[in-house]
C-alpha cells in the first residue's frame, strides 16, 4: 500500500510540475470521489471535477457529489453528456459502456481545459470494460491503475482520507446496467430503476440492490442484506411498489440473490 500512494503521489505531483489542471471525471462513487479527495488534497488548489448527469446516473449519486463538492471546495462542473441522444448507446448494445464513455469524455473535453483523470482501478482490468476504450481514445489517465491500485487498496486510502461512509459503498454501475442487453435505453425506463431502488433504500438502509428490466420481467436482486434477512412484510412492499411503478404484473416480479452482470448477455465482444 505504501508503495501504492508514492506512485499515486508522484503522479499527482506532476501536474504540479507541468502546471497543468487535473480534471476528474467523478460518477459519484468510490473510486472516482476518493481520487477527488486525494488529489484535491495534494496539489492544495481547488480541483476541477465533472459530474455528467443523465437518466442513467442516480439521483443519489448526483446528490453525493454536489455535498462532497461542497465539503471539500472542488469546483463542480455539472454537465450533459448526451448519450441519450446518441442511439449507438440506447440500442444497448454489448458495449454500450464505450459510447456512453466516448460522449462523457468529449463533453469534458469540449467545456474544460486539463488532463482528464478517471478512478479506474486494477481490478477492472479482469473485466469487459469498453469504456477504458473510449478512455484511451481521449488521452485519459488512470491514476490508480498507474499506482497498481485496486478496490481494496482504494477502500483503504478512502479510510485514511476521513470517507469513512464512502469506504463502505457498494459497487454501483450506472443504471442502464440493469437493463439486459438488447433491450432499448429510455429515459423513462431508468427513472423507474432508480425510483424502486430509491425507495427500497429507504425502507432497508444501506440496501446493496439492483431492479433488473429483463426480457422476461422485473428481477430485484439483493447482495446485502441477504434476501432471508429481508422479512416477508418487506418483501410484499417491494412487490406492490414496484408493480405501481412499473405498471406491471406481480407475476412478472422476482426477487433473487445478487449476481453481477445478470443483466448482460454477451454475444460478442466488439
Amino acid at each position: 500500500m505504501r508503495e501504492c500512494l508514492k506512485k499515486l503521489k508522484n503522479i499527482t505531483n506532476q501536474f504540479l510540475i507541468k502546471g497543468s489542471d487535473p480534471i476528474v471525471a467523478i460518477s459519484g462513487g468510490i473510486d472516482s470521489i476518493t481520487l477527488s479527495t486525494f488529489i484535491s488534497k495534494e496539489i492544495k488548489k481547488r480541483l476541477n471535477v465533472a459530474h455528467a448527469v443523465s437518466p442513467a446516473v442516480s439521483v443519489e449519486a448526483t446528490n453525493r457529489v454536489k455535498d462532497l463538492s461542497k465539503r471539500y471546495n472542488w469546483k463542480l462542473h455539472i454537465l450533459n453528456a448526451g448519450e441519450m441522444r446518441d442511439k449507438k448507446y440506447t440500442s444497448n448494445p454489448i458495449n454500450r459502456c464505450f459510447y456512453c464513455k466516448t460522449n462523457l469524455y468529449y463533453s469534458i473535453s469540449s467545456t474544460l481545459n486539463g488532463q482528464i483523470l478517471s478512478g479506474a482501478n486494477l481490478d477492472d482490468l479482469n473485466d469487459f470494460r469498453p469504456g477504458l476504450k473510449a478512455a484511451k481514445n481521449s488521452s485519459v489517465r488512470h491514476p490508480f491503475i498507474e499506482s497498481q491500485m485496486g478496490k481494496k487498496e482504494i477502500r483503504a486510502l478512502a479510510n485514511q482520507l476521513g470517507l469513512k461512509e464512502i469506504s463502505k459503498l457498494p459497487a454501483s454501475p450506472c443504471l442502464s446496467s440493469r437493463i439486459q442487453t438488447g433491450i432499448y435505453i429510455t429515459s423513462d425506463l431508468l427513472k423507474k430503476i432508480d425510483r424502486v431502488e430509491r425507495k427500497i433504500k429507504n425502507m432497508v438502509p444501506e440496501a446493496d440492490v439492483r431492479c433488473r428490466w429483463l426480457n422476461k420481467g422485473i428481477t430485484i436482486e439483493f447482495n446485502e442484506p441477504s434476501l432471508e434477512k429481508i422479512n416477508d412484510k418487506y418483501k410484499t412492499q417491494i412487490i406492490n411498489f414496484t408493480e405501481e411503478i412499473f405498471k406491471i404484473s406481480k407475476n412478472l416480479i422476482t426477487m433473487k440473490k445478487y449476481k453481477m452482470g445478470s443483466a448482460f448477455i454477451e454475444k460478442q465482444r466488439v
